[in-house]
């Protein structure tokens, strides 16, 4: 009995519960307060799947059936800035659909591109959503596109209500933020690992059954369609191709500058305590070779 008690404890210090309660400590700065929300037709429009949207005093709502899914695109290319949407996810069965909001330059370079993603990965009934991170720099996904996810519970239920989701990206470092409370921060340590030509907002949901749900383990089930991805609250401050040079984009941090504060690295360093599921660094089975900022 003393042996199984010792045991139970060691798990519980060690391997702390990827659902632990509570909410993360306040970074003391709302950077999306700094940017002005803006309409769906004001600053993007449909990609592709147009009978699959629908637009209703500013906020859009997409969706996937076995016929088609839907995406959208920002008017303007941007160089840096932040950009974020609030975003309600379905609940229930929805393995193998990816809802999305990303910054990409594909069609630019299409084979050769960069990429930011903010990507939520379906699930079953009986486990919470994962929400990846994920940054590309020159690839594309045909055998020469390396990842660098980092993946992550949340201290909520995505399914319940509207909560903001954004990326910071500027010339020296990117910042995820969930209701402004930053996640994950990539800095800038050398130009090759670094996205720094132009990209484009866009958002999508569609059908990636090969390998969103637990490695492609569990499907799309279109018994349960549509699968529904509502957004609002559009944020798009930042420098565009168009603008001068001296354009500076929205600071992640209190002070202006690069980085975090004090009280902001606190509370990134909670979700990544508490809510961490993954982190490309740290997988063995990775090839660490190609990714030198680890």
């Amino acid at each position: 009995m003393t042996s199984l008690l010792v045991s139970l404890l060691l798990v519980f210090f060690f391997f702390p519960d990827g659902n632990a309660q509570g909410n993360p400590p306040s970074p003391g700065y709302n950077p999306g307060s700094e940017v002005s929300s803006t309409g769906f037709s004001q600053g993007l429009t449909n990609r592709w799947g147009l009978d699959h949207q629908n637009v209703d005093q500013g906020s859009l709502t997409i969706w996937l059936d076995k016929a088609s899914g839907s995406g959208f695109k920002s008017l303007s290319q941007y160089r840096s800035g932040y950009f974020g949407a609030a975003v309600k996810l379905q609940p229930g069965y929805t393995a193998g659909v990816i809802t999305s909001f990303y910054l990409s330059n594909n069609e630019d370079y299409p084979g050769y591109h960069d990429e930011i993603d903010l990507e939520f990965l379906g699930t079953t009934p009986d486990k919470p959503y994962v929400l990846q991170t994920n940054v590309y720099i020159k690839g594309s996904g045909d055998g020469n596109l390396i990842g660098r996810e980092m993946r992550f519970h949340l201290w909520f239920d995505p399914t319940q209500d509207f909560h903001n989701y954004a990326i910071l990206w500027n010339p020296s470092e990117i910042i995820f933020f969930v209701d402004d409370v930053p996640i994950r921060r990539y800095p800038r340590k050398s130009d090759a690992t670094f996205p720094v030509r132009p990209m484009w907002v866009y958002g999508s949901i569609w059908d990636a059954s090969s390998w969103a749900t637990e490695q492609g383990k569990y499907k799309a089930d279109y018994h349960y369609q549509p699968f529904v991805g509502r957004y609002r609250n559009f944020k798009l401050g930042g420098c565009t191709t168009s603008a001068s040079a001296s354009c500076r984009p929205p600071s992640g941090s209190p002070t202006g500058s690069d980085g975090l504060s004090g009280q902001q690295e606190a509370a990134m360093e909670w979700v990544q305590r508490n809510y961490k599921v993954y982190d490309y660094c740290q997988d063995p089975q990775r090839d660490h070779t190609q990714t030198p900022e680890c």
